[in-house]
């Protein structure tokens, strides 16, 4: 539904949430085999999230808990994508975490279930919203290798046909000494190329450009290099404070835009550069899912954190931040901007000539 519209609708999305929730909880417990009066807990995202959305499974929530007397346990969005990864490998605190998505691209450090330290975040648009919007200004939605894809899933596919060197879009913020992104104008740049672009072929917006190949090359590699650069600078804050030691130290990346294996590439080379293991869910437990929810409420309860038995003051939050904010801190160690350079010229010549 959400394909069809090229976007979500908050409306729709409610909508589709009230028509389908309780068949699909019924559903999974049918499979599971378990039934309701055997669970622990009731673990639901109330934060952040759109609000329609979140006022409805919150709202189911609250009615199964008050129904069969379970304890709630309230999970912020973020943090369970970030702790995904211990459910497939056994992952100590703490360790940096990296979530790219279309709604998020935050630095942090996981330093317990809970307890998470920010270190940066995009100041404006999401990588994920950024690639799907280039996608739609190209008109991928036509390319016929393309017409079932997301917009950063077309990117991804035919960047792989395309030669980046044919464009080049320059790396935001390489001047701020910190570890926020900013994926706004890096879209204003490619939207100016793919304008130039149909002006040079006599091409009307809405049509596909001979060079799209080239152009979602281009655009790949700046997300990549950018996000590999910010994450570079993360690692050796990191290490240079002693927030992480650097024996046995790890890097995870989750969220959906981590299933992008171009970007995959270009931390891989981040993190051998630094010594860092990078862990990445299976793309199924990247994207936003059901399992990654019940897993954190599953962490909560080990750790005796954040098992309601009350309800009454539980409310949904569209925007919530992850964590104790840092990011000054980040910004005031002023780590060299040349240890980036350096990591973004091994990427370009890896890029060029295969592993290093």
């Amino acid at each position: 539904m959400h394909f069809k519209s090229s976007g979500i609708i908050p409306p729709v999305a409610q909508q589709l949430h009230r028509e389908n929730i309780e068949r699909i909880v019924k559903e999974t417990l049918c499979i599971s085999g378990i039934s309701l009066n055997e669970l622990s807990a009731i673990a639901t995202t109330v934060k952040p999230g759109l609000a329609l959305s979140l006022g409805v499974g919150l709202e189911y929530s609250l009615k199964l808990v008050d129904k069969y007397k379970t304890p709630f346990i309230p999970i912020h969005h973020m943090e369970a994508h970030a702790l995904t990864i211990r459910l497939i490998n056994q992952v100590e605190f703490p360790f940096l975490v990296l979530l790219i998505s279309g709604g998020h691209c935050i630095l942090a450090v996981a330093q317990g279930v809970a307890d998470f330290l920010l270190l940066g975040q995009s100041v404006d648009i999401a990588p994920g919203d950024m690639l799907d919007k280039v996608a739609r200004r190209l008109s991928l939605r036509k390319h016929p290798e393309c017409c079932s894809m997301s917009g950063g899933k077309a990117i991804e596919h035919l960047a792989q046909q395309g030669n980046r060197l044919h464009y080049e879009l320059k790396t935001p913020m390489r001047q701020h000494p910190n570890c926020n992104f900013s994926f706004s104008g890096l879209q204003n740049h490619a939207t100016k190329l793919i304008t130039q672009k149909e002006k040079e072929e006599g091409v009307q917006e809405g049509h596909l450009l001979s060079c799209v190949t080239d152009i979602a090359a281009a655009v790949q590699h700046a997300v990549a290099l950018h996000i590999a650069q910010r994450t570079y600078r993360a690692i050796l804050f990191c290490i240079k404070t002693g927030v992480l030691s650097q024996t046995n130290a790890n890097l995870v990346v989750s969220g959906g835009v981590a299933s992008n294996q171009y970007i995959g590439r270009a931390l891989q080379v981040v993190s051998n550069a630094a010594n860092f293991n990078l862990l990445c869910p299976p793309p199924r437990l990247c994207t936003d899912n059901g399992v990654m929810i019940a897993w954190n409420g599953i962490e909560k309860m080990r750790a005796e954190e954040g098992v309601l038995h009350s309800t009454d003051s539980v409310r949904y939050e569209p925007k919530a931040s992850l964590g104790i904010d840092i990011s000054e801190q980040v910004r005031d160690a002023a780590i060299k901007q040349q240890n980036i350079v350096c990591v973004s010229l091994n990427f370009v010549t890896w890029q060029i000539c295969g592993p290093l």
